[in-house]
C-alpha cells in the first residue's frame, strides 16, 4: 500500500510539477501551472457533519484529493474501488475523488496520478512523456 512519500515521489516525477504547502490544514499539494493534480485533504467540520447525516465516517489515515476527467471517470473510480476512493457532498459536481492513501496500491496510485497530471499539462507535454515512457 502507498504512503504520502509515495504520493510525493510519484507526483514529482512528472514534468512541470511542484509541491506547495497550502490550503485547509496546511497540507501539501502537487500542481502544475494549470492547477492541482493532487492534494492532502483532511476533513472539514462540514464534511464530518454531512457524512454523519449520511451514516458514514471520514476514514482513518491520510487522504488525498485527486483530479479526474469529469463525472464519468469519478463514478468509475468510486464504483470500481469503493475501499480506496470516496467522495463527500462538498465534492458534488467537482471533478475529483478522495483517496485513502493507506488503502491504495502503488500501481493504482501511479495510474490515477498520471491521469490527473495529463489533465494539467499541455497535450504536447503529455504525449511526449507518454511516448518516452512507452505508454502511448
Amino acid at each position: 500500500m502507498a504512503t504520502l512519500d509515495d504520493v510525493r515521489r510519484i507526483a514529482l516525477e512528472f514534468p512541470r510539477v511542484s509541491e506547495k504547502i497550502e490550503g485547509h490544514g496546511g497540507g501539501a499539494s502537487w500542481r502544475t501551472d494549470a492547477g492541482m493534480l493532487a492534494w492532502q485533504r483532511g476533513p472539514r467540520r462540514s464534511d464530518l457533519e454531512q457524512l454523519d447525516a449520511l451514516g458514514r465516517e471520514w476514514p482513518k489515515g491520510h487522504v488525498i484529493g485527486i483530479r479526474v476527467d469529469g463525472e464519468q471517470a469519478k463514478s468509475a473510480l468510486l464504483e470500481t474501488y469503493p475501499d480506496v476512493f470516496f467522495t463527500v457532498p462538498h465534492f458534488d459536481g467537482y471533478p475529483a475523488v478522495l483517496a485513502i492513501v493507506d488503502a491504495i496500491d502503488k500501481q493504482l496510485l501511479r495510474e490515477t496520478l498520471t491521469d490527473a497530471w495529463l489533465l494539467r499539462v499541455p497535450k504536447t507535454v503529455g504525449r511526449a512523456w507518454l511516448a518516452e515512457h512507452g505508454l502511448e
